[in-house]
């Protein structure tokens, strides 16, 4: 197996070394296991050389991925493909209830038009190392309109193999006829302006037609993106009138976390922020992050960042989707092995995913943690989550620390189920911004 090892190290080996080690991590970081298993419903993909997935809403990269019904709004996907030649792509809707499972309804129920479309919005790269094909496609286009609110998986697949389904990616069709009222503290029941935002959330059920709102309403919370402590409220703790109250209770309490950590390599010409070097090992860059370290000791500092996002840039260029290249980057983090805990890359880089494309390995030579990834040039946001023993969730205290006054962004949906009913209506989406 191939150990990652920080580009310095490879100056003590001959040139012809050189080459082998940069293939083999290349080879390395496209063979991993991305882990999209047939009932996985997270966004990912199956293909090692699919790579930069990302959405944006009506153009905008940091709007939540949620087509409102009778509007105007459109999604775009776009993903790049590691390859000299075009693939013939093709894309299908499943719609999912709220926990993201397929819900009972078929292809005419859900979807105007044909479930199926052709990826035909493509372009080639143009002066990189690394050659690539870059695609995209939008919902809803002229031959497909989802009918109905609630969640959806986008699928993609080779069209000579539709069985197969190389990437994925989530977004929500919502109705927005559920008004939601939410207030955000760091004056939590738990502690007092310390390591901890609580939020109350207050739904009314005036205008959406649910008779009974302590069993017929799922109220779903995310943090920053990230899908490893989301939360799902079944019932209310109480009922004024016909609003529907969620407070003092122990699920609105989340760690409040840090500051997303930032570096970017919108050239390789010299090295931008947060990185230390730059080595082109033929025929791949090489990109050295400054080593990390855990800041949960350390004092809060305010830091303007996208809380998990990132954008593919590159300096010389506007045209950073086909002239952005491809480079190794290299992760470190300075901390000592933690025996039985897991350590992950946490943001839109990984897909949110803890599998082996985004933990981190104890280099017991450095005696850090480190991992190398092939990232797009681009702006990127990341921080480091622990993973304890037993556990499915990542934690900040452990590295990153938990600060209170910590700008974090909520992410609040309301689903309603009534009996008779086959699938969970997405009555209503709204975001609030933690800004102390």
């Amino acid at each position: 197996m191939v150990n990652f090892s920080r580009p310095a190290t490879y100056r003590m080996v001959t040139n012809l070394a050189r080459h082998i080690i940069a293939f083999g991590i290349l080879l390395f970081v496209c063979l991993r296991c991305f882990g999209l298993k047939p009932d996985d419903t997270m966004t990912g993909t199956t293909d090692e050389y699919i790579r930069s997935m990302q959405m944006s809403l009506n153009g905008d990269m940091f709007a939540p991925p949620v087509l409102i019904i009778g509007s105007n709004d459109r999604l775009t996907f776009s993903f790049d493909h590691i390859s000299d030649d075009r693939v013939y792509f093709r894309y299908k809707l499943v719609h999912c209830n709220a926990n993201w499972q397929p819900s009972q309804l078929v292809d005419s129920e859900i979807i105007d038009g044909f479930n199926e479309g052709a990826i035909e919005n493509f372009a080639f790269s143009r002066g990189t190392t690394v050659n690539y094909v870059h695609y995209q496609f939008s919902i809803p286009d002229g031959n497909m309109t989802p009918l109905v609110s609630g969640n959806y998986l986008v699928k993609v697949y080779e069209e000579s193999d539709p069985d197969n389904i190389v990437a994925q990616w989530r977004f929500m069709v919502s109705e927005q006829i559920a008004r939601i009222g939410i207030e955000l503290s760091s004056r939590t029941d738990v502690d007092y302006n310390q390591a901890h935002q609580q939020l109350g959330i207050v739904v009314d059920t005036e205008r959406n037609d649910v008779s009974d709102p302590f069993n017929d309403l799922t109220v779903m919370i995310q943090q920053n993106g990230r899908l490893d402590n989301e939360i799902a409220l079944q019932h209310p703790l109480r009922m004024s009138g016909q609003k529907a109250i969620y407070e003092h209770m122990q699920p609105l309490i989340f760690d409040a976390g840090n500051e997303y950590r930032r570096f970017e390599t919108v050239t390789l010409d010299y090295p931008g922020m947060h990185v230390a070097g730059i080595e082109y090992l033929d025929p791949y860059y090489h990109v050295s992050l400054q080593n990390d370290a855990a800041r949960n000791n350390e004092g809060y500092l305010y830091d303007s960042t996208q809380n998990g996002r990132y954008l593919i840039r590159e300096f010389d260029s506007d045209e950073g989707d086909t002239m952005a290249d491809y480079v190794i980057v290299h992760f470190s983090l300075d901390h000592p092995e933690m025996p039985g805990t897991m350590v992950f890359i946490d943001g839109d880089l990984t897909n949110r995913r803890f599998d082996e494309s985004s933990q981190m390995i104890y280099n017991h030579a450095t005696g850090r943690y480190e991992k190398a990834m092939l990232l797009k040039q681009g702006s990127y946001n990341y921080q480091y989550l622990a993973v304890p023993p037993s556990k499915s969730r990542g934690f900040t205290a452990t590295i990153e620390g938990d600060k209170y006054q910590t700008v974090n962004e909520y992410l609040i949906k309301v689903y309603t189920r009534r009996p008779g009913d086959r699938f969970d209506r997405l009555i209503g989406v709204s975001r609030i911004i933690y800004d102390k």
